[in-house]
């Protein structure tokens, strides 16, 4: 059964991938690769999706690592599968074979690597918890186990893109009060006391403040590809009951 990723040259000389929602067994709302096992689908369906993604990066599906994302900047070391899911937004790891491996369907999925020092990480990065530093705290995890600032690259994947991501007056005063130059990532909605956020933009210049000067967004709208994504927003629109999400991958 063919899955579909999408790579980035800068993080050549690792195994990983953005995958999409292309391939699988899930159906219904969930059509594809589910790999969510938060979400409603058959638990049967989504561990099968999460055993095609180990397979495509050359690992069992014990060495898929995922956390229990609450949108937080926690961060987890790993050297060995996780016996329990850990709370946690991001993971960084030294050692080889293990695919630190995030969940996404709108967020931010970023991707790191030292190649120089074969250190990876990879974070999950909503609105929350990259005003709240989890990207920076991924970074300095992975400083703490041997990686180096100025050999880090960082990509991040497909996320919602700006011009579909409004959001209310109290969204938009939580990060003017915290620094008022936030106001360059918003621009006025469809209404009074309404704004469309640039999140990927936002944590571009998160990354590029910490000097990872080459860090990129592929590009990619998980709301406005519903053929290879899935999207939280999307399916608030469309009035369904659940949503699938992506998995994005990385290892040494």
């Amino acid at each position: 059964m063919s899955i579909h990723r999408l790579k980035s040259k800068k993080l050549d000389g690792f195994n990983h991938g953005f995958f999409t929602r292309l391939g699988g067994i899930s159906k219904g709302i969930y059509k594809g690769l589910n790999c969510g096992t938060g979400s409603k689908d058959d638990h049967l369906n989504v561990q099968f999706n999460r055993k095609l993604v180990a397979s495509e990066m050359n690992i069992t599906p014990k060495e898929l690592i995922t956390v229990y994302q609450v949108h937080s900047a926690r961060v987890v070391i790993v050297d060995s599968p996780l016996e329990i899911l850990t709370r946690a937004d991001a993971i960084v790891t030294n050692t080889p074979n293990l695919a630190i491996s995030v969940l996404t369907a709108d967020c931010l999925p970023v991707l790191f690597a030292d190649k120089k020092n074969n250190v990876v990480g990879a974070a999950h990065a909503g609105w929350k918890g990259a005003l709240g530093g989890v990207l920076e705290n991924t970074v300095q995890s992975m400083k703490e186990i041997g990686a180096d600032i100025r050999n880090i690259e960082a990509v991040i994947g497909p996320c919602i893109s700006p011009d579909i991501y409004e959001v209310e007056q109290d969204f938009f005063n939580k990060f003017i009060e915290r620094n008022k130059s936030f106001q360059n990532y918003f621009l006025q909605g469809t209404k009074e006391e309404k704004y469309f956020f640039d999140l990927p933009k936002f944590a571009l210049d998160r990354l590029h403040e910490l000097e990872i000067e080459n860090a990129e967004w592929i590009g990619n709208c998980t709301y406005h590809e519903p053929d290879k994504f899935y999207s939280y927003r999307r399916s608030q629109h469309l009035g369904e009951i659940d949503y699938g999400r992506q998995i994005s991958s990385i290892k040494i």
